[in-house]
């Protein structure tokens, strides 16, 4: 074979690769897991004492409440005003909360017998859009108030009363059997010089009236028995009897065999009926 021949097939044979072993050692390793890191931790110390952040306890709840805040952004909200603010500032607040512009916005579900006027409401319908009173609170300061003028009027009736019921006793003390008398002469005379709405409804400091008063009704009583000749003073007045008056007709009415003790007699009734008149006229019982 020549040198030719013997380097194409030196050529022609595949060339083998150094063949080497590789160990790969392998041991037993031990995954350590990530520490839990405190959340309050890794808020800055300028922000650690910060109350808006204290209901935080992690990263999730913190980005939840910041995206909340976000979506707040541009909603109709409410500045609260200030030592700087001016009284345009505040009615703007007011005017938000739903504060009428002016008295005419106010509407109130009183009771049917309240007691306030109308110009009343009217008024405070008015001061009340300047102070900012919302329609609810207005509603509920003239129910207060109409409570407070009810119960004074419930006061001052019972106070009129009282001081009648003792004018009335200290009276009937004074003037025995001529009570009535003395009391028609003495409204006669208030009635034709003062007039009858004067002395019923004037009020004394303590809520009496002054018709009730008796030093009043005294004085007018006084004053009536001086013009008793006067056609004012007489009036319609009645005639009035004495006491011992009194018990002379009684004595008459009830003699013997006369129709008070006859059930039969045919005036039997009316003389009954009589003896009681007097009798309670004796001893003051009539109306007044």
């Amino acid at each position: 074979m020549d040198q030719t021949t013997e380097a194409v097939a030196t050529e022609q044979q595949p060339v083998q690769p150094d063949v080497q072993t590789t160990t790969t050692l392998t041991s037993d390793t031990t995954t350590e897991q990530p520490k839990e890191v405190d959340f309050k931790s890794l808020i800055p110390e300028a922000y650690k004492e910060d109350k808006s952040l204290s209901n935080f306890n992690n990263m999730e709840d913190l980005l939840k409440s910041y995206k909340h805040a976000q979506s707040l952004v541009g909603a109709d909200k409410i500045a609260i005003p200030n030592k700087y603010s001016t009284d345009e500032d505040w009615k703007e607040v007011y005017k938000k909360l739903g504060t009428p512009e002016t008295g005419e916005g106010y509407k109130y579900k009183l009771p049917e017998d309240h007691k306030i006027e109308d110009d009343t409401l009217k008024s405070f319908s008015n001061e009340a859009a300047k102070l900012g009173l919302l329609p609810k609170q207005a509603n509920g300061v003239m129910n207060y108030y109409n409570e407070i003028i009810k119960q004074g009027l419930s006061d001052q009736a019972a106070q009129q009363k009282t001081a009648q019921d003792e004018a009335v006793v200290e009276l009937r003390k004074e003037f025995g059997a001529s009570y009535q008398k003395e009391i028609q002469s003495a409204k006669n005379l208030v009635h034709a010089t003062l007039g009858k709405e004067f002395i019923d409804n004037s009020l004394l400091q303590d809520g009496s009236r002054l018709g009730d008063n008796p030093t009043v009704i005294k004085a007018f009583a006084k004053l009536a028995n001086k013009l008793s000749e006067d056609d004012i003073v007489k009036g319609d007045v009645p005639s009035y009897l004495t006491t011992s008056e009194i018990n002379k007709q009684i004595a008459a009415l009830q003699q013997p065999n006369s129709a008070y003790w006859d059930k039969n007699h045919l005036s039997h009734n009316d003389a009954v009926a009589e003896v009681q008149a007097l009798l309670r006229k004796k001893n003051n019982e009539e109306d007044v």
